[in-house]
This record gives C-alpha cells, structure tokens and sequence, in this order.
C-alpha cells in the first residue's frame, strides 16, 4: 500500500472515530449495540467454547464433525462480512465526502485501496476483541495455545477477504439506486421493502432457515476451508493441508482481483452522474397543488404556504426523519406472534396507536425554531407572527397523523380482540392524541431548540431536535395516556399493589399505595396532561414572537 493509500485510509478511520467519539449520544447508541450485539454473544462463548475445545481434544466431537461445525461457521461469517461491508458501502465507504478535492487529489486506485483498508480496520475494532475472547476461551478447553493464535489470524483472513468483495458489490448496488434512473426513481419505497423484507425474515425464522442451508452448503466448499486454519494444532483433528494452502492461494488471488475490480466499479460509480427523475418533481408539484387546493377551504393564503413548505422541505431531505422510525423495529419481536396467532393482540394495538401518536408531534413540530435554519433571522424579520408559524407546523403534521392514525386504530382494533366499544373507544383517542401531540411538540420544542445538525449516517447530517425535547415530550405522551389506561381499565388497585411491591425492595422505604390515591394521581396527570398541549401552544407562539438571536 503505498502513502497516498496509508494517508486515505487513516484519515477515514480518524475522522469516523473521532465523529463517534465526539458525539456523546452517538457513542451512547453504539456501547448499547455493542451491549445487545455482542455481550451475550460473548457471554455464551466464554460459557460453551472452552467445553466445545476439550470436546474436540479429547475426541468426544470426532474429527469429522468438528471440521463440519467449524467450517459452516466459517463459511457463514465470511458471507455476513460480506454482506454487512456491502451495507457499509451503500450507506457510507462509496458516498465519498468532498468527492472533487478527494479524486483530483489522489489516484483512484490509491483512493479505493484507502478506502477498503480504512473499512478493514473499522470493521476490526468491533470483532477483533470479542474474537480474542472467544480464542482464548477455546484455546483454554483445547489445552494448546495454537487456537489463541489461528482464530484471530482466521478472522484477519476473512475481513481481509470479505470487505473488498463487499466493497465491490455496494458500490454497484449505490450506483444502481443512485444513477440508474429506472431503479433510481423508485429508490425510497425499494428501500423500504427490501429493509421490512430483511427485518420480517429475521421476525418469521426464515433468516435461521437460511443460514441452515447455506451451513450445509458452503462449508463444505471453498468458503469453509478458512476453518481448517482455525483447527490447526488442535489435538485429535487432522485439518486439511490442502484445504489451508487453497484458503491461502485463494486470498492471495481474490484480494488484489477485488481490489481491481472495485477500482473499475469505483471510476464508473464516482465520475457518474447522478439520474435525474423530473416526473418526481412534476408529481410532487401536482400533490402540493391538489393539497393546497384543500387548504383552502378554511385556512389563509399564508398559512397554507408556510404548511406546504413545511411539508416540502421534510419531503426533499426524508433522513431527518430517520429518528420517527426507530420505535418501529421494537414491533418486529411481536410480528412472528401476530403471523401465527392470525390476531393482534389488544396490548399491540395500544401501543401502534399511542406510536402514531407519539410520531404525530415528532413528524414537523418537536424543533419549530431549529428546523428553519438559516432562514431563522429572515422569518423572524418578516410579518409572519408566532401564531401563523407555530399553526403552521401543527396542521402539517395533523396532516399525516390524523389519517394515518385513523387507518391504523380501525386496522387495529378490528384485528385484534378487544370489542367494537373499544376500538371506537381507541379510534377517538387516536384522532385527538393526533391532533393535540403536535401542540405539545412545539412548546417543548421551543423551550429546548437545536439548532446545530448532527451526523445521522456517514456523511448525512441533519437538524434533529435535541435529546431534552425527545424526553420531555415522550414523557408528556406517555403518562397521560397511561394514566388514562389506568382509569379506563379500573386498574388502580393492581397498580398500587405493583408500586407497594417495589417500593418496598428499595432499603429504608416503607411506602405503601391504596388504590384511591392512585386513582388520584391518575386523575392528576390526565388533567395535566389535557392542559399541556394549550399550554405548550401558547409558550410556543410567545417564544416565536419574541425570540431574539444572540
């Protein structure tokens, strides 16, 4: 690798680590992935392996069984390596920063190795430790130290192998959602299938499915033989000599024949242009057109205007809603039990709901000052007044929730168990949580503004509200409705006795709840929560009205 290569590549690693390391939300996010992803994962492999070694040593798992699970494996994580470094090069390593200074400033072929070296070593800070775990605690049953050796040098092997061909692949998958106008102009619901795709065969077993056949038929191909490398020196198996000379010829072949190839994909993706879809612009316009056409009846003509630039301006850059999104994969843990039951279960159907809710307030209102940028001092020296602006927002996304809400409470409730009384009972609490949650969104939005953009993926960055606004706000959504649940269901006393019951694990605490104080406390949050939204509306006129720039 040569030094334009070296300085490309650690200057994509420093600049990635140090925008994780400087964002301390960000850095949050990802410790709790890691967390989820790999804790357990690492957990039941310092649990199982080091008897899974002593198996194999002592000849328990004879030879041909060991090489069998080994190898699957094997095979299985170089195709995942593939797959998530092609994810990486869609998303991030092929949408280059600055792509004009980069090109003109170094060779392409130069640019590319950096590249795929920068996504080598970043890929190697998440897998490198928990593989070293995972060695040691084989090596340690195997009683050899050779394993604690040949495991992380394997997994080296396959990241040096798998991200060039994922390199390869992303690029080409980028280009065609980017330049290839027939797959460009159907891009974002492409994308959106494919990801509930993805997400529902992961839900459903299918992914298990999946991987089973594809353990049955590559590890016995070339793919499997990186796994005789992890057997080597391991007592009572005989790893295939041949198999780890092919593993090593084929790497030594496939890496700079990848790199090549994702030189070519690379000049054709880079110095292309991207496809320019009019018939999108000329269908949006028709949309706005026809949706200004139903404004008009009962709304100004500069309400209207402010509503449909709202609209307009989320609709060009979608990614600032990428956070409204989030609470939607939780529903994937319950999808595999409403498939097989045929129903949804009642407590599902409260939540979509009080979701459509919640996202109603955070579609266009959670940040009504940050989201204008820098047109903020222009419309804060224009006639518009706090009531026009903060309206505005509010019936932009009353727009999308009140139709959205009502289709998702009848679809709901009728498919689920719970009675006609109350799905019409959901249906109304849907509707007006809809049309008060953007009331509230705007006050707290007002009172904790970001107006600062964030890094949401690789080079994308966006106006988010702040994490204050998004607490304070779900917060506001969710106890008023709980406390509202608890009153519809009579459900104070199971509540006082579950508060009793904690409280009194906690040392030092003798509280004890009756069921008449918590239907008090429930009254008292559902009566603030009704006053709330007004409240916050009226703060949010005021704070717009009088809001200064320092």
């Amino acid at each position: 690798m040569n030094s334009r290569a070296t300085l490309v590549a650690r200057t994509e690693v420093r600049r990635t680590v140090r925008t994780v390391v400087g964002n301390r939300t960000k850095l949050l996010m990802m410790a709790i992935v890691a967390l989820l992803a790999l804790g357990p994962m690492t957990a039941l492999g310092v649990l199982f392996l080091p008897t899974f070694g002593e198996e194999i040593a002592t000849g328990t798992v004879d030879n041909a069984m060991a090489t069998t699970i080994v190898t699957g494996v094997v095979a299985l994580a170089w195709i995942f390596l593939i797959f998530m470094a092609a994810i990486r090069t869609v998303t991030a390593a092929a949408d280059i920063d600055q792509p004009a200074v980069l090109l003109l400033s170094a060779p392409l072929r130069s640019t590319v190795i950096g590249i795929v070296c920068a996504e080598i070593l970043l890929f190697a800070i998440w897998l490198v430790p928990p593989v070293v775990v995972f060695s040691a605690a084989f090596a340690s049953g195997a009683g050899t130290v050779l394993p604690a050796l040949a495991i992380p040098a394997v997994a080296l092997l396959l990241l040096v192998t798998a991200v060039p061909v994922g390199f390869v692949i992303g690029t080409w998958v980028r280009h065609l959602l980017t330049v290839y106008e027939p797959i460009a102009r159907y891009r974002t619901p492409l994308i959106i299938v494919l990801a509930v795709a993805y997400f529902g065969s992961i839900s459903l077993g299918w992914f298990d499915i999946l991987a089973g056949m594809l353990f049955d038929v590559l590890g016995d191909g070339p793919l499997g033989w990186f796994g005789h490398l992890f057997l080597l020196g391991v007592p009572n198996v005989d790893p295939s000599m041949g198999a780890i000379v092919g593993a090593l010829v084929g790497s030594a072949v496939l890496v700079p024949l990848m790199i090549g190839a994702g030189v070519v994909s690379a000049r054709v993706h880079w110095y292309a242009d991207p496809a320019r879809v009019e018939d999108d612009a000329k269908a949006t316009a028709e949309s706005e057109s026809r949706l200004d056409g139903v404004l008009e009846y009962g709304l100004s003509k500069q309400l209207r205007t402010l509503t449909l630039t709202t609209i307009r301006r989320t609709k060009r850059a979608p990614i600032r809603l990428m956070y409204a999104a989030y609470p939607l994969f939780g529903s994937l843990f319950f999808a595999q039990e409403i498939i097989q039951t045929g129903a949804v279960p009642s407590y599902i159907a409260v939540m979509l709901c009080l979701y459509v809710v919640w996202g109603t307030g955070v579609l266009f209102s959670l940040n009504p000052l940050g989201d204008l940028g820098q047109t903020l001092p222009a419309v804060l020296s224009s006639p518009v007044n706090g009531t026009t602006m903060i309206r505005s927002r509010m019936i932009a996304s009353s727009l999308v929730g009140v139709p959205l809400g009502v289709l998702v409470a009848l679809a709901a409730g009728l498919a689920s168990p719970i009675s006609l009384e109350s799905t019409a009972v959901l249906l109304a609490g849907t509707v007006l949580g809809a049309l008060a949650s953007p009331a509230l969104a705007v006050g707290v939005g007002s009172a904790f503004p970001r107006f600062g953009s964030v890094s949401i993926t690789g080079n994308r960055e966006a106006v988010m509200p702040s994490k204050m606004s998004f607490v304070v706000y779900t917060a506001g959504i969710i106890f008023p409705i709980g406390a509202a649940v608890v009153l519809y269901t009579d459900a104070a006393a199971l509540v006082a006795q579950i508060a009793t019951a904690m409280a009194t694990m906690l040392p030092q605490v003798e509280v004890g709840l009756t069921a008449s104080q918590v239907t008090m406390m429930a009254w008292i949050v559902v009566a603030i929560g009704v006053v709330a939204p007004p409240v916050a509306y009226r703060y949010a006129v005021e704070r717009f009205d009088w809001y200064a720039i320092e």
